[in-house]
């Protein structure tokens, strides 16, 4: 288990699924913890939850590079270093097909998808720069990000291969200060975002997850946790030479094809 005690670790979207869970982690393992979300609420919720002073919090668009400068000035003031950086804030957007895409929901996804990732990569890095003392950045890609097609998904899709673009660029332009880039990449995961149909109730729920577990190779949907320790393990120093990656997490959902699909319909 790696050890991030004295570490400092901001969390973008530290308020949703994915996020609150990679920050309970890192918690656990002595880090701490900066959390910036939109939803000022569930940040609260999460702080609550941990119950610790290890603990800040800052609500505010990700998109808005005022947020992310005031979020890690206030996180160096309070902590005294940024050592962990996981830009994690995302969106799926809505899903239409190609030739009727609304410019105002690419113009929507690209910005938090992809801007915010721009702006919080680029400030983070900065002050790492400025301490001198190296860190680890660790992007949220998607299985989207070069393996797999989601239909009427152009934005999300977009966004996520240029997350992983982004992510080759700004390891290869900052390893020379010390400082690690890496993107993760999930497949399905049983979320409201990767699972659409949890938000119609619990029987949809448990119906759409088995369904989306038919489909993988390990029979199972992709958990909280499953993305939380590889972005722990790519921030820890057993990941040091690991530097650039697209780290799929998709329990082998992205080998399946066409041509290897099950004949039982499943496919």
């Amino acid at each position: 288990m790696q050890d991030f005690a004295g570490k400092t670790v901001l969390i973008t979207g530290g308020g949703g699924a994915i996020g609150s869970a990679t920050a309970r982690i890192f918690h656990e393992r002595g880090a701490n913890l900066a959390l910036v979300d939109l939803n000022g609420a569930a940040l609260e919720a999460v702080r609550s939850d941990l119950g610790s002073d290890r603990v800040t919090t800052f609500a505010g668009d990700v998109s808005d590079p005022d947020i992310i400068e005031h979020a890690i000035a206030g996180t160096v003031s309070r902590f005294g270093s940024l050592d962990v950086v996981f830009s994690n804030a995302g969106i799926s957007g809505e899903v239409h097909s190609f030739e009727t895409f609304p410019l105002d929901e690419w113009d929507h996804i690209v910005r938090i998808n992809l801007r915010s990732m721009f702006i919080t990569v680029k400030a983070a890095a900065r002050e790492m720069v400025r301490a001198g003392k190296g860190g680890a950045i660790v992007t949220m890609s998607s299985s989207m990000g070069g393996w797999d097609v989601l239909a009427g998904g152009a934005g999300y899709g977009a966004t996520k291969y240029a997350v992983t673009g982004l992510t080759k660029t700004a390891a290869f332009d900052l390893a020379k200060y010390g400082i690690r880039v890496n993107a993760v990449c999930p497949g399905v995961t049983e979320t409201t975002l990767g699972v659409p149909g949890m938000r119609e109730g619990a029987d949809q729920a448990q119906s759409a997850v088995q369904q989306f577990a038919k489909r993988i190779p390990l029979k199972r949907i992709g958990q909280v946790d499953d993305v939380g320790e590889v972005v722990a393990f790519l921030a820890s120093d057993a990941a040091r030479h690991v530097n650039g990656a697209a780290w799929l997490i998709d329990g082998g959902q992205t080998l399946q094809s066409f041509a290897n699909g099950p004949e039982s319909g499943e496919y």
